[in-house]
């Protein structure tokens, strides 16, 4: 079926992005070109930091009040801070289309930025920057990508407690004036019409430059060992096709054939048959200016030197796929595109990632795309010219 899609470019430099659905919910997700990407070094994590200090209230509405006006009528109000963008996105019925889009308007146009709340929140993301560090398995996978990437893009994008600790009110307003060329995607029961009158009314904004994003690669090997753990995190990483590449849609099929189930290659070798790890996961990051996979495996300690050995062997043995293999690989691409369409805020975050690569409508190219993939484009991938390897082990 065909989508009922529209693009919509207001004077004011927003785009409205909207695909139209009978089911009567609709998902409202408002992006800024902006992110953790374009920050410097001293004041890393501010743009994840600024996320967080949107929600705590506007000139007209408290942060109870903004929670409250999405939750008590059953939905959902959340945002997130990428390397590029930051979004905030509310999921409702479709009757409260109007509310949606007045909300993510009176917080991106109209935070309060109040001394006390933002001081306070602060202590939020310290607690958050804590918590990451804590997880080792959430540690090991961002911090393999340090070594691909010097910094400031190789640091996490909640930053440092000392980097966070150094943010000022003025520099978090300083970051806060460089949201720009917003992008509002609508994926529900919703008329166009409407939404360009809601918008209009309640999306004040303005066009401004687009930043640069500079990425300095690097390459590396690290063991860190941690007291108090029972078993070792390791990440194997190395570079990917850009969200400007056609050759991510190959990736697509590597990543599935390699770690997409438990019938995929790492877990069938390394967990299946020889029982050494409970997860083996793939963690692709893709934007407009970079690319890094992240292979992930969980052991005892004792395997650690197995376990890579047969991440890398598996990886480079995508060199000789055969086509069957290959051909069941974009047939669970297809599968899980399908499978995605039913959730409306997947479909509007796809949406937006294809629009800042270029054009919205190339999510529904998807199909097409998968189907004219080559062998010898996902079997190019297993060409492996190096790695980054991050490992944590018990102390």
């Amino acid at each position: 079926m065909e989508a009922d899609f529209h693009r919509i470019a207001l004077e004011n430099g927003l785009t409205i992005l909207l695909e139209r659905r009978e089911l009567p919910l609709v998902t409202t997700l408002l992006a800024v070109r902006l992110g953790a990407g374009h920050e410097p070094v001293e004041v890393k994590g501010i743009a994840h930091y600024l996320e967080h200090c949107v929600f705590q209230g506007t000139k007209t509405r408290s942060s109870k009040e903004l929670s409250a006006a999405v939750e008590k009528r059953g939905g959902v109000l959340n945002g997130f801070t990428d390397e590029e963008i930051t979004a905030f996105w509310i999921k409702l019925s479709s009757k409260y289309l109007e509310l949606s889009i007045d909300l993510l308007g009176d917080m991106l146009t109209n935070p309060a930025f109040e001394d006390q709340k933002i001081e306070k929140e602060k202590n939020v993301v310290l607690e958050e920057v804590k918590m990451y560090h804590d997880d080792p398995r959430t540690y090991t996978i961002g911090k393999v990508k340090s070594l691909l990437y010097e910094p400031p893009f190789g640091m996490d994008i909640v930053g440092t407690e000392e980097t966070v600790k150094s943010i000022s009110k003025s520099s978090l307003l300083e970051f806060f004036g460089r949201y720009n060329n917003p992008v509002l995607c609508v994926v529900g029961k919703a008329d166009p019409e409407e939404v360009v009158e809601f918008s209009k009314r309640f999306l004040h904004v303005k066009p401004a430059p687009k930043p640069e994003l500079r990425v300095k690669k690097t390459r590396g090997e690290k063991v860190e060992r941690r007291e108090k753990l029972k078993q070792a995190h390791i990440a194997l990483a190395f570079y990917i096709p850009t969200l400007r590449e056609r050759e991510r849609y190959a990736l697509q099929s590597f990543n599935a054939i390699l770690a997409g189930g438990a019938s995929s290659r790492l877990f069938q070798e390394i967990r299946d048959k020889r029982g050494l790890a409970y997860e083996v996961s793939v963690h692709p990051e893709v934007g407009l200016s970079y690319g890094y996979d992240v292979f992930y495996v969980g052991t005892d300690p004792k395997y650690v030197k197995e376990v890579k050995e047969l991440m890398l062997k598996e990886i480079k043995a995508v060199r000789n796929l055969d086509r069957d293999e290959f051909e069941e690989s974009k047939e669970q691409l297809i599968g899980h595109y399908r499978l995605m369409q039913e959730n409306s805020y997947q479909v509007a975050l796809a949406l937006l990632r294809e629009e800042l690569a270029g054009s919205a409508e190339e999510f529904y190219e998807y199909e097409k795309r998968i189907s004219e993939l080559k062998l010898k484009e996902v079997r190019k991938l297993g060409e492996l010219r190096g790695y980054s390897c991050f490992t944590l082990l018990p102390k």
